[in-house]
């Protein structure tokens, strides 16, 4: 196994987090929205949101790390840090579109296609690092319920 290079190892989760940050900022005031709009059923408290994102950006971060390091065939780590960084993008995108422009319908689909990419992004990951993979399961679970969360959104509004 390589040493881990810590620089770059910072680098990679940083840049998640910062995605992360820059969404959220960009999306405005999460706690204000559901005073417009009512909740869905299972809706967990605010405080968890940032919580369970600031440790989920970080295990995305570690895990591109993991994909960057390898020895694997240069093309196929390019491969799958390309569908880790347009997963991220749409990730960063969700957010702004749901809670800034409250676009719901538009939200949902963009959510569609990010749960579709986390997939991508595990199988492709799987195949070059195995704990790359797997760290991102509780990734696609999260995304999974804020997906439930989207159309119950949609459902309970209408």
């Amino acid at each position: 196994m390589k040493k881990i290079n810590i620089t770059d190892l910072l680098i990679y989760v940083i840049a998640a987090e910062l995605v992360g940050a820059a969404s959220a900022f960009f999306s405005g005031g999460f706690s204000d929205f559901f005073i417009k709009y009512n909740e869905p059923p299972l809706l967990p408290p605010a405080w968890l949101f940032p919580v369970v994102w600031v440790i989920l950006y970080a295990v995305m971060g570690f895990s591109a790390y993991l994909i960057s390091s390898s020895e694997a065939d240069k093309a196929q780590i390019n491969s799958a840090l390309n569908i880790y960084r347009l997963q991220l993008a749409f990730n960063f995108s969700w957010s702004i579109v749901f809670f800034r422009f409250e676009m719901l319908k538009i939200a949902f689909a963009i959510i569609i296609i990010l749960l579709f990419l986390i997939g991508v992004m595990i199988y492709r990951f799987y195949k070059i690092n195995r704990l790359a993979a797997i760290i991102n399961i509780p990734y696609l679970l999260w995304v999974t319920f804020a997906s439930y969360l989207n159309l119950a959104t949609i459902i309970v509004n209408m």
